[in-house]
């Protein structure tokens, strides 16, 4: 049920274009997900989130689990019908919250004791437990569990990590049965090249069909977090589909897509668009400005979104100042689309083989004849 076609290679990078085939449709790469984490993308309709290009969308077990439980969520007839989007989902195991809610929890070889924010409550998550959980969930991609450190930390702490993730995939394989869903594996590593190298190699021998980079965005310098993943990607499989979690900005993205990653979510568009800014030819815009007042023109004229097509900066604005929801959610539908757009145009760029690591909007010179 799952497959991973590459389409087009370029030729002075690493870069790839392809198609991920799952049971809820197909993914074209490099595509960005939007975070959809208790089975919503905060504040967005499906209807409104497909016309911004959006193929997969990702959701989080822990989260799930908590509210309303996977049992809910499994006899509505699963993640998709429960929340009316029927293209490919992707859930995270939970393992990213072991750092998140760093002070809420307790780990071991077992698994995370976390203390429920909700009620004070002790909830235990194992590899098992996950991996059970998102079969309940339906979602297309499950996340292998894992053990997400913060940075800093020591080689020592970070090899612990390490060694917890590798066996934590091994007892998620082995419990993994649902036949339309794909199990991804978690490399780990911190910021050092050598345990980023030995988890590349262990996971990849798991040959199962899609791998992660994890462990990145937890507190690092973005060019760190860029030396990463060129020192990682040589390592991961090459006929499957590659993904880099918790990466948003446009630098970012251009230089992961270099370096032959596939896959990638963040927080970040809509979390800005709730606090009302805007991603405008990779700047970030605080719309709340009052040089947007009197600003008639559209927020972004070569955006063809809701909010481009239909209203002013003025507006928005209004909207903004005025603390309308409309506008937290035509700010976070734009941000949506502009990132779409730029793994768009980066899929253009490939397949006219004139894509390069530094691949951006405001460097036209490279992407002259592209549409932003």
């Amino acid at each position: 049920m799952f497959s991973f076609q590459i389409k087009s290679n370029c030729s002075n990078t690493r870069a790839r274009v392809g198609c991920f085939k799952t049971p809820h449709g197909e993914v074209h790469t490099p595509q960005f997900m939007p975070v959809g984490t208790l089975g919503t993308v905060k504040g967005i309709t499906p209807n409104q989130l497909i016309k911004t290009g959006a193929e997969m969308i990702l959701a989080n077990t822990y989260h799930l689990h908590l509210q309303p439980g996977e049992e809910i969520v499994r006899d509505a007839g699963g993640l998709h019908r429960f929340m009316s989007w029927n293209k490919p989902i992707l859930t995270d195991s939970g393992g990213y919250q072991v750092f998140s809610l760093g002070k809420l929890n307790k780990i071991d070889d077992e698994g995370v004791d976390f203390k429920n924010p909700r009620d004070g409550s002790q909830i235990k998550l194992t590899p098992e437990k996950a991996i059970q959980i998102q079969m309940a969930l339906g979602s297309d991609v499950a996340m292998a569990f894992d053990q997400c450190p913060p940075f800093p930390s020591s080689h020592n702490d970070v090899e612990e990590a390490c060694r917890r993730t590798h066996a934590w995939l091994e007892r998620a394989v082995a419990i993994h049965t649902k036949l339309d869903q794909a199990l991804f594996g978690i490399v780990q590593g911190g910021c050092y090249k050598d345990l980023r190298e030995e988890s590349a190699k262990i996971v990849s021998s798991f040959g199962l069909p899609g791998i992660a980079i994890g462990g990145v965005s937890v507190g690092e310098s973005s060019s760190s977090i860029n030396e990463t993943v060129r020192s990682v990607a040589p390592f991961l499989p090459e006929r499957v589909p590659r993904y880099l979690m918790g990466i948003g900005s446009l630098a970012e993205l251009a230089i992961a897509v270099a370096n032959g990653i596939d896959l990638f979510d963040c927080v970040m568009p809509t979390r800005l668009g709730r606090h009302g800014s805007a991603l405008v030819g990779g700047e970030r815009w605080n719309i709340r400005n009052a040089s947007f007042r009197n600003d008639y023109k559209p927020l972004d004229e070569s955006c063809n979104c809701e909010a481009c097509a239909n209203h002013s900066r003025a507006y928005l604005h209004h909207l903004i100042r005025s603390e309308e929801l409309l506008g937290l959610t035509l700010l976070s539908l734009h941000n949506i689309s502009h990132l779409i757009r730029f793994t768009k145009s980066m899929s253009k760029a490939i397949e006219d083989g004139c894509f390069s690591e530094d691949f951006a909007p405001w460097q036209k010179e490279s992407i002259a004849h592209y549409t932003w």
